[in-house]
């Protein structure tokens, strides 16, 4: 790779007034196609209160880092990648690195030496996907051996990865998702596009046409006995109607002193309820319970 001075605010500043209905989202990613630095969207933050939710998300292009906060993902996002334009169109002499012509084509090259994390997005883009989102969930381990655990989103798909380092983690999690792509035969005819579009999962007309047992008797449970397993009975019906949960414990205590989690199921769309209590095992109980009755709402729609 060799490094060069590009103008930032020539080729930005044509691209805006080319295209005055972009998104500032859209103009960056077209910039960093351009530039060979495809941004990259991490989601730093998520604090879910009663009435206002903040969504913190970090955008990296060659060596710029912004972040963009607002009470949406995409709302966050979009001031991210808003950030990351007013940067690159006031300083003409950002560095970026680009491909040196005589080195061979990044196409051609094993697989183990692309960049997962670019790759999975140029992938999402070239089907027309929303872009991947990565959440740090876990960090561990002794100083000396920090562990890492990040969740990579994709449409209705999930992965995790772990690694010694955030950024080792984020390519971890891509790197699965690649894998996953990639072993579906040609010979079958099925498009990724189809595939993600099948695995929408749990549906909301799913949901209350279904006939499965565990989701009947929530539709009919008050959900309110004492000694209940709130996260025992969302995990059966997560297993009977085929959508997956996570459990985000967020490190600031509540306003009255208690820990809180968020519980995201992979139904379509998807769902993300708050919970709390005096120890993370209660505010995960808290916010499966939460789950549950917001599930047993919908099922129970017509």
């Amino acid at each position: 790779m060799q490094s060069i001075r590009f103008s930032g605010f020539c080729s930005l500043g044509k691209m805006i007034t080319a295209k005055p209905g972009k998104t500032p989202i859209q103009v960056l990613h077209e910039y960093g196609m351009k530039t060979k630095n495809i941004p990259v969207y991490e989601c730093e933050r998520s604090d879910v209160q009663v009435h206002v939710p903040t969504f913190t998300f970090r955008v990296t292009v060659g060596d710029i880092t912004c972040t963009g906060e607002g009470t949406s993902k995409k709302l966050a996002k979009h001031r991210a990648a808003e950030a990351a334009i007013n940067i690159l169109k006031a300083n003409a002499s950002i560095c970026f690195a680009v491909p040196d012509p005589l080195m061979p084509d990044p196409s051609k090259q094993p697989k183990n030496q692309l960049n997962p994390i670019g790759s999975l997005q140029e992938l999402a883009i070239h089907h027309g996907w929303r872009l991947p989102e990565y959440t740090l969930s876990q960090e561990g381990g002794p100083a000396h051996k920090r562990e890492y655990t990040t969740i990579c989103r994709l449409e209705s798909f999930m992965e995790t990865g772990k690694g010694a380092s955030k950024k080792q983690a984020k390519r971890n999690a891509a790197e699965k998702f690649l894998a996953k792509f990639s072993n579906i035969s040609p010979e079958n005819h099925i498009s990724l596009t189809n595939v993600v579009g099948h695995s929408l999962g749990c549906t909301w007309h799913s949901l209350r046409n279904s006939p499965g047992e565990k989701i009947n008797l929530l539709k009919r449970s008050l959900l309110s006995l004492p000694n209940t397993d709130y996260i025992q009975l969302l995990s059966e019906i997560a297993k009977e109607q085929g959508f997956s949960i996570t459990y985000l414990d967020i490190e600031e205590l509540s306003a009255n002193g208690q820990y809180q989690c968020l519980a995201e199921l992979s139904t379509s769309p998807i769902t993300v309820c708050h919970g709390s209590g005096i120890s993370c095992g209660n505010a995960q109980s808290d916010a499966a319970h939460n789950a549950l009755q917001y599930l047993k709402i919908i099922a129970e729609r017509k």
